[in-house]
This record gives structure tokens, C-alpha cells and sequence, in this order.
């Protein structure tokens, strides 16, 4: 595998770039305009910054500031692949505000590779969720791992010190999802009439209920959605009826949740 593959895939999150590659390709000297974020999936990388001369093999999480000049070249002949996100400086610097509560632009990544496993998983939801242009991935889940990330990698892989969380109406933020889980909320929809930041949201709510918001909200939508067709609704009605993209989207939902088919569920209910 001497040239491989750089590819650039089109981001349904605003302010992200994804790039896949799979290459023995030895990188010169350069830098990004963004912050960029990574996970080595096969093989490894040896590269040099102005934070020193790191490796990163498989699974290792990968970082650089925007301006950052690096290099970057595989451990060996059989080069390595990996899945990498650039965020908008403005992206960051607005995270960084909502961790700390003051606006900042002193936002600094201080390690060049990291190996955090849950970093790691919370990198490859936001990559999947911002490359995948699916109808079924909701504004929400995009919002939310983004957050989830950005929030992670705030408090634990920069120069940041976010405040401790305070206590938090998290059971407004509930009662919203409650009243109206058809509703096609987002996490800042739901922060804004909670008096809170989408981190402070996040962390509190999965702290209080054990589920981030989307997970919440997709039990309550499959909730809604039994009731719905108990009463007669036909599955495409009561699909659109709870919120659901389409039939197939609360199909899945179901199996995941209920371990049937929404069809399996009518039949059983409707069978008196």
C-alpha cells in the first residue's frame, strides 16, 4: 500500500470536517486551520510538533491545534488508517465559552496522543452521526455528541478548567420531553428553556435519569408510539405520529428497545 487513500466526506454538522485515510504516505511539515481530533483504526504514526515527537498506534486518540506545524509517517511499510474531524476554531472557542462560562480563545489540546478509551467512543459517535446524512440521525443526537466530545475533551485534554456543574432544573428539561416527544427539539432548545448550557444540560440530565436527552426522548417517542398503535393507528401513522423519521426508523427503534417489531406489537395488541 504505497499511495492509499485521503478522502474528504461531506459533514452534516456545520463547523466539522471529516477526512478518512488509509495511507503510507509520509506527511511533510504542515498545519490545519482547525482543531483536529482523531482515532488511529489500524496500524500506527510517528509525528513531531511543538509538543514533541509522539507515536500513536491503533485506538490511540490523535490531536492538533489550529497552526500547529507537524509531520506525520507510518511506523512501517503496511502505513495505518485513521478517521480524523477539524473543527472550526469558532466552533471550539464557543464550546469553550459554554464549559466555563466566560468567552476564552486561550483553548489549547495538550496531548498529541492520548489513549482514552472514552474518547475514543465518544470520537466515533460524533463521526458516524456528522458523516452520516440519514434522515433517521436527528438534529438532537448530532448536537448531543458533539457536546458529549467537546465537553470530554474540555475537561480533561485542554488547558480549560470547567466550574463545577450546579444544581440544575433538569426536571423542566424532562417535563418538555414529556409533554411533546414528537417534537423535533434540540439539545440548545431544550438548554435555553432549562436556563442552562448544552453541557450543563447534558452532564445533569444524564446524571439525574441516567439517559443523555436523545436517548430519553427516543424511549418516550417508542412509548408513544405503542400507544398509538394499540389504539389502531396504522404503523406508518403512528411512525410519523411519535416523531420518528419514518416506519423503518421506529422499527429499529422498537427491536433495540422492546426486542419486537413494531408489526409483532399490533398483532399481539389488536389480536382480543
Amino acid at each position: 500500500m504505497q499511495r492509499g487513500r485521503v478522502q474528504m466526506v461531506r459533514c452534516a454538522i456545520d463547523g466539522l470536517e471529516a477526512t478518512v485515510a488509509e495511507t503510507a504516505h509520509a506527511f511533510p511539515r504542515h498545519s490545519h486551520d482547525g482543531f483536529g481530533i482523531g482515532v488511529i483504526v489500524r496500524g500506527g504514526q510517528r509525528s513531531a510538533s511543538g509538543r514533541g515527537p509522539v507515536e500513536a498506534r491503533a485506538n490511540d486518540v490523535i490531536t492538533c491545534n489550529p497552526g500547529e506545524v507537524h509531520d506525520g509517517s507510518p511506523l512501517d511499510e503496511r502505513g495505518r488508517a485513521w478517521h480524523m474531524l477539524y473543527f472550526a476554531p469558532s466552533l471550539m472557542f464557543e464550546a469553550a465559552g459554554e464549559l466555563t462560562q466566560t468567552f476564552t480563545r486561550d483553548v489549547e489540546l495538550t496531548q498529541p496522543v492520548t489513549h482514552d478509551p472514552l474518547l475514543k467512543i465518544r470520537f466515533e459517535r460524533l463521526f458516524a452521526a456528522a458523516v452520516d446524512d440519514a434522515a433517521c440521525v436527528c438534529d438532537m443526537a448530532r448536537e448531543e455528541a458533539l457536546v458529549a466530545l467537546v465537553a470530554h475533551v474540555g475537561a480533561h485534554h485542554t488547558t480549560l478548567a470547567p466550574p463545577r456543574l450546579a444544581a440544575a432544573p433538569i426536571a423542566r428539561a424532562k417535563v418538555r420531553i414529556d409533554d411533546d416527544p414528537a417534537s423535533a427539539l434540540t439539545l440548545a432548545d431544550l438548554a435555553s428553556e432549562a436556563g442552562m448550557s448544552r453541557f450543563q444540560l447534558l452532564r445533569g440530565f444524564a446524571r439525574e435519569l441516567g439517559l443523555p436527552p436523545h436517548a430519553y426522548r427516543m424511549q418516550r417517542r417508542v412509548a408513544l408510539a405503542r400507544r398509538l398503535i394499540a389504539a389502531g393507528s396504522a404503523l406508518a401513522d403512528a411512525a410519523a405520529g411519535a416523531g420518528f423519521a419514518d416506519q423503518s426508523h421506529m422499527t429499529r427503534a422498537f427491536v433495540r428497545l422492546l426486542g419486537i417489531t413494531p408489526a409483532s406489537y399490533a398483532a399481539a395488541t389488536r389480536r382480543s
